[in-house]
């Protein structure tokens, strides 16, 4: 079976490119989380140019996450021989222990009361709580009681978590239907997806209802090919990359990104314009899963894979990415609150603000993470992930 030769040899081989890949991704996650005092601010969120600001690196920012997808289809796609037991054994572990992360952030409320500091401290770290701030234990312990169900908005992030263990769930069995069928079976799942893809749009701007859904049905016609399960074929597909030149890639790829962040970018700025927008209306063009998104995303990962680095030290430090990369992501929104105050001190350029917070965020992160790998070894796997 030709799929599962192929990933077996690349679960042996170091994927140079796939480590860039991960670190601009990384960094893209950082950035979104960078925005988010722009236009949630009482203060800032009131200014056309952090608003206007928000949008544009908002927008630009968008294949963040579903860059990781894509990277753990390619990565785990086809599972092989391992069983589903293993293969469950193997992974999910590595996200349940570092989710107790989400208790840590969920009582460091109660915890600034304890020490003696003002409420108004918890919405400097957590922009999302502002207005919401309590220091009781009681509140904590409630968030901390529905981490089994839900996270809360002092751990906005580790919403991923939660699709990240359903995509394991899942992936064993989407990789027997991979193993069965080859390439013209991948193309058709693909292109049943893209259509799936104009359903936020349809429900935004023709009928709530689409294709058999209605008050007592969510499950239509295109449901079962739709969400992030296209991103992990999508990162399957594309692992051998394209025989394109670099010339020609480039090319294509401005055009097709080009497309996606006009789309976006016009669509949320014209949501953020609109006083009667709501939540859902702002975050329409910004969806993950739409073709706009799909597009920068795809163009994002082609280029990622021309890129060639030869310096053995740049290597070296690209490949601490997958062994840092999880701890990287689940420490770094502790530090983006702080991180906007100082920056704030600092009378940056608005421009410069997001790409400078996103670097000092993530060498923050990556030195925690280092340090804990330092003092406990192997053993920080399970705090780290």
């Amino acid at each position: 079976k030709p799929a599962k030769r192929m990933n077996n040899l690349n679960k042996k081989e170091h994927i140079v490119w796939l480590d860039v890949v991960r670190l601009v991704a990384m960094i893209m996650v950082i950035g979104v989380h960078c925005i988010d005092p722009f236009y949630i601010s009482p203060v800032l969120g009131k200014l056309p140019e952090y608003k206007s600001w928000a949008a544009i690196y908002g927008s630009l920012l968008r294949p963040s996450v579903p860059l990781f997808v894509m990277m753990t289809g390619l990565l785990l796609l086809p599972v092989g021989d391992m069983s589903i037991k293993d293969f469950y054994k193997k992974r999910i572990p590595r996200i349940l222990w570092p989710m107790l992360w989400s208790v840590l952030y969920n009582i460091f409320p109660w915890f600034t009361g304890v020490i003696g500091l003002p409420q108004e401290i918890i919405g400097d770290f957590f922009c999302y709580v502002q207005g919401n701030e309590s220091q009781a234990l009681a509140d904590s312990l409630r968030s901390v009681a529905m981490i089994p169900l839900q996270f809360s908005f002092t751990e906005n992030h580790m919403w991923y978590m939660y699709l990240l263990i359903g995509m394991y769930l899942y992936i064993p069995f989407f990789s027997a239907w991979i193993e069965k069928y080859g390439r013209s079976a991948e193309r058709l799942f693909l292109t049943i997806w893209a259509v799936s893809l104009f359903l936020p749009y349809g429900e935004a701007y023709i009928s709530k209802y689409l294709f058999g859904e209605a008050t007592w049905n969510e499950f239509g016609l295109f449901y079962y090919f739709a969400g992030f399960s296209g991103y992990l074929l999508l990162g399957h597909y594309l692992r051998r990359g394209n025989d394109w030149s670099l010339g020609k890639t480039l090319a294509v790829s401005a055009v097709m990104f080009a497309a996606g962040y006009a789309v976006t970018f016009t669509g949320f700025s014209a949501a953020a314009a609109n006083p009667a927008s709501t939540e859902l209306d702002m975050e329409l063009y910004f969806t993950f899963c739409s073709p706009n998104v799909v597009l920068m995303t795809i163009t994002v990962f082609l280029l990622l894979q021309k890129v060639k680095i030869n310096g053995a030290r740049m290597r070296k430090a690209l490949a601490t990415m997958p062994k840092y990369g999880f701890g990287i992501y689940i420490v770094h929104y502790f530090v983006v609150g702080p991180v906007f105050l100082l920056i704030g001190e600092m009378s940056l350029p608005i421009p410069l603000q997001v790409p400078v917070m996103a670097i000092m965020i993530f060498m923050i992160s990556y030195a925690f993470t280092w340090a804990m790998y330092r003092l406990l070894g192997r053993k920080a796997r399970y705090i780290m992930g």
